[in-house]
């Protein structure tokens, strides 16, 4: 039905209007000399109205069809909500059914008994990991090149309440990101670092991080800017961050 109206709508308004004016055209050519000029004129607009009043007629039509349809999708939203009631119900009322519930309700046992901490031979649970206990971890996780478990623990620490502890893991996050060739986040991470604590014992190494994560995204300038940056803030560092600067100097090919 719709698509009925909808031809009706779209192609016969223009077809219904062209006709009817051809009709009159074509009245007007062959009553030309018996007609007067105000007859006709009066025939054009009562054809007029009426091709007016037809589209009214069809916009109503059109609009009792959506409603229709509207109607007709909710029923059958409706309907086949009741029945996926009914099936439910008729399988929690059976034998067979009862045993996916049971089995859903095991499952969840099953994921809260593993969520939960095991407890130790003597029947205490385990004591929760500190920061700094995550930290370590982590650390060694970076040590073993096992990357993607150094950025879990990095992260687990930095989604923790706040402390000076976080400062350590986001330069963790950072090496962990380097590591996993991933030297965009890796430069951005190291440089949050440095703005967390710009005078904090680990700015240095991050800066040095940064220029490191430059050169290996082949971004030269900058990468000398973030050693200009380092010297010009820390004149006298450490004696492995200054040899890492010139070593990295010399890959950026820093003037000066």
């Amino acid at each position: 039905m719709r698509s009925v109206v909808s031809s009706f709508v779209h192609a016969g308004r223009r077809s219904l209007r062209t006709a009817l004016l051809g009709m009159v055209m074509g009245g007007a050519v062959l009553h030309v000399g018996a007609a007067r000029a105000d007859d006709n004129g009066n025939l054009v607009l009562q054809l007029l109205e009426r091709v007016n009043t037809l589209e009214e007629q069809t916009r109503d039509m059109r609009g009792q069809i959506d409603q229709l349809n509207n109607q007709v999708q909710q029923q059958n939203a409706t309907l086949s909500k009741q029945i996926a009631d009914m099936n439910f119900a008729m399988q929690n009322g059976h034998g067979g059914a009862s045993g996916g519930a049971a089995s859903a309700a095991s499952t969840a046992a099953a994921g809260a008994a593993g969520a939960a901490p095991l407890a130790s031979a003597d029947g205490a649970a385990p004591a929760k990991r500190t920061a700094a206990d995550i930290l370590k971890d982590g650390n060694a996780a970076l040590l073993r090149q096992d990357y993607t478990a150094a950025q879990a623990d990095a992260q687990q620490v930095l989604s923790g309440p706040k402390s000076v502890r976080q400062i350590d893991a986001q330069y963790l996050l950072a090496q962990s990101l380097a590591g996993q060739k991933q030297y965009r986040q890796s430069a951005l991470a190291y440089y949050d670092t440095y703005n967390r604590s710009p005078h904090g014992a680990r700015a240095p190494s991050a800066l040095l991080g940064v220029a490191a994560t430059l050169v290996a995204l082949g971004d030269k300038a900058s990468a000398c800017q973030a050693l200009d940056k380092l010297s010009s803030e820390f004149p006298e560092p450490e004696p492995r961050i200054r040899s890492a600067e010139g070593i990295y100097r010399k890959k950026a090919k820093c003037g000066g």
